[in-house]
């Protein structure tokens, strides 16, 4: 068993025998130029397409990235100058609508001028008719009032004129404008109950 044991201790199984060695050299590099000739340009091949492809794929989004970054500018821009129209706009429509309101606010004022301008004639050609009226009617009251007082007729057309504007005189100064028309009323009520 000795022999045996010493054979052993000789031989290291880390480093193969000669002819092994050979033979396995010899079989790698079979292997070896089969791979080389047959998969490796495959390999270079696939490899060299993912490169290319993954070089494109970042091209192109550096390139989608630039684009997109430009429409960001230009439709923030965009936004920018339609938020300065619609100022502008909105600025233009008050300043419309405010010149607008002062329109047809002086318009009113006219219309309402014109009209209290109207009524004021209206209702001075309704007092003065009526004031001529009443002073007619009072004037025709005083001499028949007059005359039954008196007991006679006044004949004369001129004297009763002249009875009559002294009447109305006397009257006006004792009441006045506003007063006459009161006393004129109470004139004719009392002529009323006279005659």
């Amino acid at each position: 068993m000795a022999p045996q044991a010493t054979i052993l201790a000789d031989h290291n199984p880390v480093i193969p025998d000669g002819p092994e060695l050979i033979l396995g050299i010899i079989a790698f590099a079979i292997v070896f130029f089969f791979l080389y000739i047959k998969a490796l340009p495959g390999i270079r091949k696939l490899l060299e397409e993912r490169t290319e492809a993954i070089e494109g794929g970042l091209l192109k989004a550096e390139a989608a990235q630039a684009e997109a970054e430009r429409i960001k500018a230009d439709f923030t821009a965009r936004l920018a100058e339609s938020r300065h129209e619609a100022a502008e706009v909105r600025a233009k429509a008050q300043a419309e609508g405010a010149a607008l309101v002062d329109e047809a606010r002086e318009e009113a004022n006219r219309q309402r001028e014109s009209v209290v301008a109207a009524g004021q004639a209206q209702l001075a050609a309704d007092r003065n008719s009526a004031v001529s009226v009443l002073k007619a009617d009072l004037g025709k009251l005083a001499v028949e009032l007059a005359d039954k007082i008196v007991g006679e007729r006044a004949a004369d057309a001129a004297l009763q004129e002249r009875i009559i504007d002294r009447f109305l005189d006397e009257l006006d100064a004792r009441l006045g404008v506003e007063g006459a028309r009161a006393g004129e009323a109470g004139v004719a009520s009392a002529a009323e109950q006279v005659g």
